[in-house]
């Protein structure tokens, strides 16, 4: 490495360490001391790291750990110093992580040097939020029951050693059910709904109903849809509170799809793109306007929904997913592009996540053509009526009013854009 490279790789160290140093001297601000290190600190640290680097081609790998061993020993020096109730490891670790920094910022057999800077600067500022989201990541953990904790525990111990072990070949019915595929495709939604899940756990039922649409959408808008529904029938006055609600969570579907897809298939979410960016503008559009309309825009929302790392949420879907897997395949094979539009609508009158992969999965081996992106669009637009006939059926006429007039709406919209894409305009 020559004089410029070190340089700016030890630039990037002392950028990285007072990234975290601001945070550190934040913290002690607002404790009024009795952290460890600061904006001074921090980058001391990463330089010394990257000063190890540098010099561990000459002087060899125990140049870094002596070095390493100085740092642990300054911490334990002002761990002994600290008062008794102000005695934590979260400074001293975060210390030992920017060392790290410091080494990976001048290591360049590790990586390119923009690729390891970006690394470098991934790792700190990661860190940094760690560090700073402290109240919110223990506030979550109050909320966390211990049966939040064993769903995701199993979970995570079936995707980590179950799922891997599964047989990656094809069986059934015209050979569409692939075992170790379906596993990640639970895995992959499961994922996705634990995302919302844990943003619901953390803000909590306080921000009010359209917050609980926006992020409940991400678990289940149909489940959701059900919740206000039942809630509007129990509260008259909430009524149009939980119509926000209900078509925030809609709009959230579209999103979601679209980042499930990206997963699966990108060239087929840049398909569902402008659909699905349409639909779901037009009913965040209408949600907000009717929220900031409300006179109690502050109600509580009250909604819960079950982790989906259950296993018995898991397993359920991946039944759903192997059956409508093997329906779009039957449908494709026995009526072509028409019967996969059908099978889709059918699907979507219960669940979107199925049918969208499997129609994804088809699509990406060549299984069937251009048909996929506009049948997954009608699977979303029979979901979307589906939340509204929900809606007026459970929440009663005065919920039906409020919910249906949007989300007919925007299924009239993604409906005249499959029209338009059709007829090859656009």
């Amino acid at each position: 490495m020559n004089f410029a490279h070190a340089l700016t790789a030890l630039a990037v160290a002392a950028a990285a360490g007072g990234l975290i140093g601001a945070e550190r001297e934040q913290a002690r601000a607002d404790r009024d001391g009795g952290e460890f290190g600061g904006v001074r600190t921090f980058p001391l640290l990463a330089i010394a790291g990257g000063l190890a680097g540098l010099l561990r081609p000459a002087l060899g790998p125990w140049i870094v750990a002596a070095l390493l061993l100085a740092v642990v020993l300054a911490l334990g020096i002002s761990q002994a110093k600290a008062r008794a109730d102000d005695v934590g490891v979260t400074s001293e670790v975060a210390a030992i992580v920017t060392f790290a920094l410091g080494v990976t910022s001048t290591t360049p057999e590790l990586l390119p040097d923009a690729e390891r800077y970006l690394l470098v600067a991934g790792v700190a500022a990661s860190t940094m939020a760690l560090l700073a989201l402290k109240r919110t990541l223990h506030g979550f953990i109050a909320r966390v029951s211990t049966d939040d904790v064993f769903a995701t525990a199993k979970f995570v111990l079936l995707a980590l050693v179950v799922l891997p072990l599964l047989p990656d070949r094809a069986f059934g019915p015209f050979g569409a059910l692939n075992p170790r595929k379906i596993g990640w495709m639970i895995a992959l939604v499961a994922g996705v709904s634990f995302a919302g899940y844990v943003a619901s756990r953390v803000v909590g039922s306080r921000r009010g109903l359209l917050v609980a649409g926006l992020l409940g959408g991400l678990v289940s808008s149909t489940a959701l849809t059900v919740a206000l529904s039942s809630r509007a029938k129990q509260q008259a006055e909430l009524t149009r509170l939980c119509g926000v609600g209900i078509i925030a969570a809609s709009a959230t579907l579209f999103p979601r799809v679209l980042l499930i897809v990206a997963v699966v298939y990108p060239p087929l979410a840049r398909s569902l793109a402008l659909p699905f960016g349409l639909m779901a503008a037009a009913s965040y559009g209408v949600a907000l306007f009717t929220f900031f309309g409300s006179e109690k825009a502050d109600a509580g929302a009250g909604v819960d929904f079950k982790n989906p790392f259950e296993l018995g949420e898991a397993l359920r879907f991946g039944v759903i997913y192997g059956v409508v897997l093997v329906v779009a395949r039957a449908a494709h094979e026995y009526f072509g592009g028409a019967g996969i539009v059908v099978s889709a609508a059918v699907a979507g009158l219960a669940d979107v996540d199925a049918i969208t992969l499997s129609l994804a999965d088809l699509v990406r081996s060549h299984a069937i053509g251009a048909v996929a992106a506009p049948a997954i669009v009608v699977a979303a637009l029979v979901n979307t009526i589906v939340k509204a006939v929900l809606a007026r059926v459970l929440g009663g006429k005065s919920l039906g009013r409020a919910v249906a007039p949007a989300l007919f709406a925007t299924a009239a919209l993604g409906g005249a854009v499959l029209a338009l894409e059709a007829l090859g305009v656009g």
